[in-house]
């Protein structure tokens, strides 16, 4: 059977940020992959896109998007495209990628991720236009699914079918974030081991990892720390099931030195053991945060 879309397995990566340019450039770490932020260099023909162009050639490189918005009502953005697809024939990334979400509605962005109704109908829509956008980009998209607070009373589908069937009828590939089945699986009350079961495991191309703030009866998805042990254990499972997946980390706010990143990406080693027993505490916070879904700017007790 051909996995994964007959890309490659890129190893272990890290998510490129800004403080860490010169490091890389100059130390060039023994990191085996790069995944950057799509949005980040598409419009920058300046310092930073001279930069990830020296760093890719040196290393492999996957960009990632945040403003694709799949899900959204609004026409696809093709001056985004074709933004995107010029960066690509830069850069020759592996693969692109963003999330099943929508970012805003009647031409206004959220600068968010915004979680969709999981039925018949959006599935229809996701599909159709995950098509349009390959034959565009003239290769296939992966997808990830992404960290919810809420949950919609019309959905019909759990989130993992709902993959399934999407990979099936457009040929595209998975992102699977596990801290975000975590995250979402807490807040919205569903079983992890199901959804990462549930899951088609020959098309997860890439896997996520990264940290977030348990608020105790919620949790924030932050990328501000250390991944957590209840996360590590859950990929440790999701390993098992698709163990050509490239993994990555990321970490996005209060972003550590270069050795302290690189050391947490590390710690996925021990995880891909099956046998490997690892610490299950969860780590509570009391830190005043915002959820990163920002829900007030939206009719909530239409989908609560």
């Amino acid at each position: 059977m051909d996995t994964r879309l007959g890309l490659p397995n890129l190893g272990l990566g890290l998510g490129l940020r800004s403080q860490h340019f010169e490091h890389i450039l100059e130390k060039n770490p023994a990191v085996d992959w790069f995944e950057v932020i799509s949005e980040n260099f598409m419009d920058s023909h300046g310092r930073p896109r001279y930069i990830l162009q020296q760093i890719a050639e040196k290393y492999p490189v996957v960009m990632h998007g945040v403003s694709l918005s799949i899900g959204s009502t609004d026409p696809l953005n093709f001056d985004y495209l074709k933004s995107l697809k010029q960066l690509a024939s830069e850069v020759k990334p592996a693969w692109i990628s963003d999330h099943l979400c929508w970012t805003g509605v009647l031409t206004t962005n959220s600068h968010d991720l915004l979680p969709l109704p999981l039925n018949e109908d959006s599935l229809k829509h996701v599909c159709n236009r995950i098509k349009q956008v390959q034959d565009y980009l003239e290769r296939p998209l992966i997808v990830e699914n992404p960290s919810t607070y809420a949950a919609f009373n019309n959905s019909t589908l759990p989130e993992w079918e709902f993959l399934r069937i999407m990979t099936e009828e457009t040929g595209c590939g998975l992102l699977l974030d596990v801290n975000n089945v975590y995250v979402s699986s807490f807040n919205n009350d569903f079983d992890p081991v199901e959804y990462i079961n549930g899951i088609p495991h020959d098309k997860i191309v890439q896997m996520h990892l990264a940290g977030h703030q348990n608020c105790g009866n919620y949790i924030i998805d932050t990328h501000d720390r250390e991944v957590n042990n209840q996360v590590w254990k859950l990929f440790q499972k999701a390993y098992q099931l698709a163990n050509q997946a490239s993994i990555l980390l990321e970490w996005d706010g209060n972003i550590p030195a270069f050795d302290v990143y690189h050391s947490e990406l590390l710690k996925s080693k021990q995880y891909m053991d099956a046998a490997f027993v690892g610490v299950e505490k969860e780590i509570f916070s009391t830190d005043e945060e915002q959820v990163s879904n920002p829900l007030n700017l939206f009719a909530v007790d239409k989908f609560l």
